[in-house]
């Protein structure tokens, strides 16, 4: 597992995929691997979410288990990395706050937000907006039945990667229900989920 304070040298670019990843799963594996290898980004950085003491998620595992599924997950992989940094920042977390805190840890890293089609649309409304969308690159992947806005800000790029429509909860529900979820899952991922009772 990756420290936020591990090396990565500077000028190369680095892409932050935020998540509650709740479980991480195939797609989320295929997006992130593609991005690392398929743009002019050197790595992508999953970062976890933390729970949030004002919400309750229904559903939503322990952030330290989700943690530990990511880095199995991606195991192997010198693109991808798994980042808990959230876990330590005052919550609710803030994209801005995020990357300011990496900035520091990192200082010279160029780090470019990756998010899907529909989250576009709410960017304005995200803390400090005007700031990120002027500080920061973001690479925009569609989504199944969302329209990106045009114009985009010129700080966004769209980037046509695979998509596979697969739900964290569909899968949640199939693991309650006792149904298969080969390859929705690495086999890693699913073996660690059965050992553990989760989402039991």
């Amino acid at each position: 597992m990756s420290s936020p304070t591990s090396v990565t040298p500077s000028g190369r670019k680095v892409g932050l995929l935020f998540g509650s990843f709740n479980p991480i799963h195939t797609g989320h594996l295929i997006l992130a691997n593609f991005l690392a290898t398929h743009t002019d980004l050197a790595e992508v950085w999953l970062i976890v979410s933390p729970q949030s003491p004002f919400k309750q998620q229904v559903d939503l595992l322990d952030e330290q288990a989700r943690l530990a599924l990511v880095a199995s997950a991606i195991s192997g992989n010198e693109r991808l990395r798994v980042l808990d940094i959230e876990f330590r920042l005052p919550k609710p977390s803030y994209t801005i706050d995020t990357l300011d805190q990496l900035r520091q840890l990192h200082p010279g890293q160029e780090f470019v937000l990756l998010m899907g089609g529909d989250n576009v649309a709410g960017l304005p409304r995200w803390k400090a907006a005007d700031r990120l969308l002027a500080e920061v690159e973001i690479y925009v992947y569609p989504r199944p039945g969302y329209t990106l806005p045009d114009p985009l800000p010129p700080a966004v790029r769209v980037v046509e990667a695979p998509l596979l429509d697969i739900s964290a909860t569909f899968i949640r529900r199939c693991l309650r229900e006792g149904l298969s979820v080969r390859y929705l899952l690495p086999d890693v991922v699913e073996q660690q989920i059965r050992e553990e009772g989760y989402y039991a």
